[in-house]
């Protein structure tokens, strides 16, 4: 995902995962650049070492910090993709997930997500039912500490899914080239747009 500010400023976030039977993510990237964000932070994550780098640059001086180690990674640690994750559920069911939370130290997270009720959105010109999801952070030792320092818990975050079928040729019965690629746009361009973020 992209997102470009009126500022300059940027965020970049991407993910590779497989999906054999469940998803596993594989790598995890971010980074965030310019004013509209307090310092600019570069982030790397690899599941087969559980690697970390965070590196972090502060905007009125220009100090860099770099932190860097490893981490044991729950087998449902999906940063970048738990919005695929929620889209992903049976309809009416939740789940509980996992992500690496950097502040820049790095945190796992336990990450709740319920199903709240079924809404009307529109996607474009046309009406969809949505089911509206509810992701919340489970209380653990530094959500508890992180409550107390600011004197509020991390907020849950909204989403809504249309859970309609993605309309195209699935990309696994693509062929190679041009097509399959074809079918990977058409894949995540629905996908962006049944995804309704409240946030």
């Amino acid at each position: 995902m992209i997102l470009r500010f009126d500022d300059g400023s940027l965020f970049h976030e991407s993910v590779v995962f497989t999906q054999t039977g469940v998803f596993t993510m594989q790598r995890y990237r971010s980074l965030q650049r310019g004013p509209s964000f307090p310092e600019d932070t570069e982030i790397s994550l690899e599941r087969a070492t559980g690697a970390y780098r965070v590196k972090t640059r502060d905007h009125k001086g220009g100090r860099e910090s770099v932190l860097s180690g490893s981490l044991r990674l729950p087998g449902d640690t999906y940063n970048g993709m738990v919005f695929v994750v929620g889209k992903n559920l049976p309809k009416g069911t939740g789940g509980t997930v996992h992500f690496v939370a950097f502040t820049p130290q790095p945190r796992i997270i336990e990450l709740e997500i319920t199903p709240a009720n079924e809404q009307k959105v529109l996607v474009g010109k046309l009406e969809k039912a949505a089911v509206h999801y509810v992701f919340r952070p489970r209380p653990g030792a530094w959500l508890k500490i992180f409550a107390a320092l600011l004197g509020r818990s991390p907020p849950d975050l909204h989403a809504w899914f249309v859970m309609d079928e993605v309309p195209g040729v699935p990309v696994a019965d693509a062929p190679p080239g041009p097509a399959r690629a074809t079918a990977a746009r058409q894949l995540l361009q629905a996908f962006y747009q049944q995804v309704l973020e409240e946030g």
